[in-house]
């Protein structure tokens, strides 16, 4: 199945007025939360939805049987007005663009801090006060990921900007310096 980010974009814009007109806005965020991981984490769930072959009423109450009790009914509604319109396939996608335009609505930052090991509380929350004085946010979202690769120090990544301090970066860097002769010409 080919993204469709406008189609998601706009179904998103619908629950997510529709959750601040009902002032519903953090349980539908806490059941697009949920339905995106069960999506990410369950394959078979996400082919099922995707299926050409499976009707429609199959999808509805396999999904309705996951997501008993453990959804709003607003949500809950919405999954049935997407199962109507033959929309279900986009549902993961439709859970990624709420959540970013929840955060969006919210004033959250979010920030994805990489390191080569995992670091501890006191280190993440000296960057989150760096970014929070840095850029004036009052809110951020920190998501982290341990890569051994960057071999040491930190990859950043604050909206669509991107502050490279590895020491993999840093050998890539010297690396293209050789190749380049920039040592030779600068000697001579």
């Amino acid at each position: 199945m080919a993204p469709n980010p406008r189609l998601a974009g706009r179904y998103a814009k619908s629950i997510l007025d529709l959750a601040i007109e009902r002032g519903q806005l953090e349980a539908v965020y806490k059941d697009m939360v949920f339905l995106r991981v069960i999506c990410r984490s369950n394959r078979d769930l996400v082919n099922l939805l995707q299926s050409p072959i499976i009707k429609t009423d199959k999808k509805r109450h396999i999904l309705e049987a996951i997501t008993a009790g453990r959804i709003s009914p607003l949500t809950a509604a919405f999954n049935a007005l997407l199962m109507s319109k033959e929309r279900e396939k986009y549902l993961p996608e439709i859970a990624a663009a709420f959540e970013d335009q929840y955060k969006a609505y919210k004033g959250i930052q979010t920030v994805k801090l990489t390191t080569a090991i995992p670091i501890g509380e006191d280190l993440k929350q000296v960057v989150l006060n760096k970014v929070k004085a840095d850029r004036q946010v009052q809110e951020i979202d920190l998501e982290t990921e341990v890569r051994a690769e960057l071999i040491g120090g930190f990859m950043l990544e604050i909206g669509d900007e991107l502050i490279d301090a590895s020491v993999a970066f840093d050998l890539r860097k010297i690396k293209q310096q050789f190749q380049n002769n920039d040592f030779i010409y600068k000697i001579r």
